[in-house]
């Protein structure tokens, strides 16, 4: 019996090691994955430093525009720069696409937008904005010039007009001049003339007194609708 029992300790002192072990690699590794991994995130979500820089631009999108970060990154010119999709064949695409994002799914190459995480469209982005814009005309540039896809267009375009709502952007309005009593010489918005005065067989047009019609042409045209003259 005390054999029995001496043989089953050895085997339990055998198994401990192989069994423990895994255990103590695994609390390792959990004491360490936080402070690998982004703030916010879970402890067994591998580390994502754009979604950590993202983070920072997200309440102040108009602060990465200023940035050494994209500095280094764009220069001076415009986030659209240089840009150019992918494309089956030589001749690219009419129109750009959709979206570039959906749901956890990013396309190969991304628009200018959509492939900076720190990049914001908001109507307060003022230098965001106007590179988008034509310097002399003040319109928005086509998407196939930039590169931007449908939904950022989108974006773009309903942040314009919010900005230039809240006075952030300027916006040109079409010269008028007025009279003295503010009324124009448009019909459109003058002063309607008063109703000419007529008497028996005269003609709202004085012009069309003046067309003589063929006779050939009037004699069909008699001929047809016989019946329903009078």
């Amino acid at each position: 019996m005390a054999a029995s029992l001496q043989g089953i300790v050895k085997v339990l002192c055998r198994l401990t090691p192989s069994i423990f072990h895994p255990l103590r690699q695994y609390q390792s590794c959990s004491y360490r994955l936080p402070a690998r991994t982004c703030l916010g995130l879970s402890a067994f979500a591998p580390p994502c430093r754009s979604l950590c820089k993202a983070a920072r631009y997200k309440d102040r999108p108009w602060d990465y525009l200023e940035s050494e970060e994209y500095v280094e990154r764009y220069g001076t010119n415009p986030v659209w720069t240089g840009y150019r999709r992918n494309h089956k064949g030589g001749i690219p695409p009419q129109k750009t696409r959709k979206t570039c994002i959906r749901g956890p799914k990013t396309c190969g190459n991304p628009c200018p937008i959509c492939r900076d995480p720190n990049i914001i469209v908001h109507h307060q982005n003022v230098k965001l904005l106007q590179q988008f814009i034509h310097p002399q005309t003040g319109i928005l540039y086509d998407p196939t010039r930039t590169g931007v896809c449908m939904k950022q267009h989108k974006k773009l375009t309903q942040a314009v007009v919010a900005a230039q709502d809240h006075g952030l952007l300027p916006f040109k309005i079409p010269y008028m001049e007025f009279s003295e009593d503010y009324s124009n010489t448009h019909d459109a918005v003058g002063s309607t003339p008063p109703p000419p005065s007529f008497t028996s067989g005269d003609t709202w047009y004085k012009w069309y007194s003046e067309i003589t019609p063929d006779q050939n042409e009037l004699a069909k045209v008699k001929k047809i609708y016989k019946a329903y003259l009078k």
